[in-house]
């Protein structure tokens, strides 16, 4: 009896838990408080600009351009949010941009606005336009909850008490769970197809948000295309985290049409 009770209660604790993300509309698994996410990405984030070699804005054009770009991007989230009603969901979130030396072809954002662009990745993007589109795709996966659900999805996949270390930061597999989701060498996913279905949302709301701060969303197709043509030998897409590159292509042309319109308003402005 107390199993089947035990059960129960993990069953009704997990939908209680299940929300309707407000820009996606696609109901999530998230049983963390953002607020407690944000400030233990803030940990690793100022950590791993200490051991890193970041490249200062002044003095240097492209440090200069992540940080432009990236702040056209964050102020485009801000009026979308702001139109829909809901810019209360971005409370707390303190938008830096960072550019780093390192060779990998890379950038990531940590909840609370934290983004980090590895200079690697300026040898595929070529243009501005091109690294909005990354930026918007890399700061959709905050804004979308997507670590905060990965997060939830692992914890519940390992058993309820560690969700419970998470919060406190008790135990050695609570924190190892948590880096292996928020740090800056976390795997991609927990479970593959959720996570290829959250690499389409961050497509499709990173094309419509670069769209937004004025640059042209096209440019993501040619980026993907030199990105196929830079990278080496892949897995099958069923059994990789992120989408083929051939298939994220023809997703993305076929959100463009959405994307477009917001580009074209912004050019009439």
């Amino acid at each position: 009896m107390k199993k089947y009770f035990l059960l129960f209660w993990v069953f009704a604790l997990v939908l209680s838990a299940c929300n309707r993300n407000s820009i996606t509309g696609r109901r999530q698994l998230t049983l963390f408080p953002e607020n407690l996410l944000q400030e233990q990405s803030l940990t690793q984030y100022q950590s791993f600009l200490k051991e890193s070699k970041v490249v200062p804005i002044k003095g240097s054009k492209d440090a200069e351009m992540v940080n432009r770009v990236g702040a056209r991007i964050a102020k485009a989230i801000l009026a979308y949010y702001d139109k829909k009603g809901i810019k209360h969901d971005l409370s707390g979130y303190k938008w830096e941009f960072n550019l780093v030396q390192n060779k990998e072809v890379n950038a990531w954002c940590m909840p609370g606005g934290k983004v980090v662009v590895y200079t690697g990745l300026l040898s595929i993007t070529k243009n501005e336009a091109a690294l909005a589109v990354v930026l918007g795709h890399e700061i959709t996966h905050a804004i979308a909850l997507h670590g905060n659900e990965r997060l939830s999805q692992a914890a519940v996949a390992q058993g309820l008490q560690i969700a419970g270390d998470i919060f406190t930061q008790d135990s050695e597999r609570a924190n190892a769970l948590f880096n292996n989701v928020f740090g800056p060498t976390a795997a991609v996913g927990v479970l593959l197809p959720n996570s290829r279905k959250q690499e389409h949302e961050a497509d499709q709301f990173g094309l419509i948000f670069a769209a937004m701060a004025g640059y042209d969303p096209r440019e993501a197709i040619g980026f993907w295309k030199r990105m196929s043509a830079a990278g080496g030998a892949k897995p099958p897409e069923f059994l990789a985290t992120h989408p083929s590159d051939e298939n994220r292509i023809k997703a993305l042309q076929s959100q463009m049409k959405e994307a477009m319109a917001y580009y074209e308003a912004v050019q009439k402005n």
